[in-house]
């Protein structure tokens, strides 16, 4: 089954609109090219995107791990791709200043394989805690997991401050929990083991033993210095606060928590989001 598609892809327009109102000159290598990336396989997909999204069946028992490379950068249509980006531009442009390109880089690619994984594991522990083994044949596609792990990176990185989700006040600390179930309520379509997954993997990097296990892995331990990492040669951009102000998109977000609970309305039924 290919991606339904609809005659002009809004989104993507939308999209690269905010992409040029930022500047190119103003995102970080990665995290344009990893949008790059996105955008690239939205309009020429490597496969259905039956064959590239991740599920305990066919990542697990299909044995078919290349889904965990493919999932999580493609997406159902083109609003999935175009809020999974933005948000990518504000947590990208944040981070990658904060930990420089090589050490983002590198978080980028293992999140993502990892964070399909413990999606699998998620899944697989519901078949069996609910006796129902239609969570085995439930299958993600899309950024969004990677994005909340971002999320818990950024909270880490940047404490202190609040969001607003649906017109409650919340500790930006707690602020992806609360979004996490608004989400899951607001659009039952979206994958609440995708999301969840990103929120326990960026605490397994924060507070866990990930950290030290990429580090032991990379070669380079002075990439995993925080207080090195800071990053000021991407001039003409500030990163801004966590507080509500106007953010250099070209439209008025309240915040990055209601702009990504938005999305979710207006997604494809057929597949789990991420």
């Amino acid at each position: 089954m290919q991606r339904r598609r609809r005659g002009v892809d809004v989104g993507l327009i939308l999209l690269l609109s905010q992409v040029f109102q930022v500047g190119l000159e103003n995102i970080p290598p990665v995290t344009l090219g990893t949008l790059a990336l996105n955008v690239f396989l939205f309009l020429k997909p490597l496969k259905p995107l039956l064959k590239v999204c991740i599920s305990v069946d066919q990542g697990y028992y299909q044995k078919d791990w290349q889904r965990l490379l493919l999932a999580p950068v493609h997406h159902a249509d083109d609003w999935h791709l175009y809020f999974n980006m933005v948000s990518l531009l504000w947590k990208g442009i944040k981070l990658e200043r904060k930990l420089g390109s090589v050490l983002f880089g590198y978080i980028i690619a293992v999140f993502s394989v990892l964070i399909g994984i413990v999606y699998m594991v998620l899944e697989f522990a519901l078949a069996g805690l609910l006796n129902d083994p239609s969570y085995k044949m439930n299958c993600a596609v899309g950024f969004s997991g990677v994005l909340f792990a971002l999320k818990v990176l950024n909270n880490h990185y940047h404490p202190g401050g609040t969001s607003n989700i649906m017109g409650i006040r919340v500790s930006s600390r707690y602020a992806c929990w609360l979004e996490l179930v608004a989400i899951h309520l607001c659009s039952p379509g979206t994958s609440f083991a995708g999301h969840l997954a990103g929120i326990l993997v960026g605490l397994m990097y924060t507070l866990g033993p990930l950290k030290m296990l990429m580090k032991a892995t990379a070669g380079d331990f002075s990439y995993f210095n925080d207080s090195a990492r800071q990053r000021d040669y991407y001039s003409g951009f500030s990163a801004g606060s966590h507080s509500n102000e106007r953010r250099p998109y070209g439209f008025w977000l309240p915040s990055e928590q209601l702009s990504e609970e938005e999305v979710r309305r207006q997604r494809l039924n057929r597949f789990e989001r991420w």
